[in-house]
């Protein structure tokens, strides 16, 4: 079935790979969002900076250093010579919820409205995980203590049997013996 008609406009697995995990947060980066939204980078860019009041902090969007520039580039594939010359911005998903308000064409608020989804979805599925690892967690510590007990009553096991080999000592009998009266 093809994105357009399902009623999206790109198919949500091109959106999810536009999603990168950079400084403990999920963003998207600026030439990607422009290319999904159809208009030029440089005219995304000049919009959020006509409105640069929306994006106040970093948990809205930052610019990302040469490192991590270069390591996104050497990720992607992307010759240092080619296409962008400045580190890109990147936007997190309240930086792409804001980027709604800024651009008004019925694509943008389409595309926007599918990537915000998107996002949800990813925070769900990570929660699920962790939800899953936490169970793991317990039946990993239920396992250890089961075998922690397990080497106890075989310890103890292996100390009767080696009781039973070995003979008593003769015991000295306590009483009258019939033999003496």
């Amino acid at each position: 079935m093809s994105a357009k008609s399902n009623g999206l406009l790109v198919p949500d697995e091109v959106v999810m790979n536009k999603i990168y995990h950079i400084r403990g947060m999920k963003v998207m980066i600026d030439r990607d969002l422009a290319e999904l939204y159809e208009v030029q980078t440089s005219n995304l860019n000049k919009a959020v900076g006509r409105n640069l009041k929306r994006f106040p902090d970093e948990d809205f969007m930052f610019q990302l250093t040469d490192k991590e520039f270069r390591n996104l580039m050497f990720q992607n594939g992307t010759s240092s010579w080619g296409g962008t010359r400045k580190a890109p911005y990147v936007f997190t998903e309240q930086g792409v919820a804001m980027l709604s308000g800024i651009l008004n064409s019925d694509r943008a608020i389409a595309v926007n409205i599918q990537i915000m989804r998107i996002f949800t979805r990813i925070r769900q599925l990570f929660m699920d995980n962790t939800e899953i690892r936490l169970e793991i967690e317990k039946i990993k510590n239920k396992l250890d203590n089961q075998d922690q007990n397990m080497e106890i009553v075989f310890r103890y096991l292996d100390e009767l049997l080696e009781k039973k080999e070995q003979p008593n000592p003769p015991r000295k009998r306590i009483g009258y013996l019939p033999d003496e009266l």
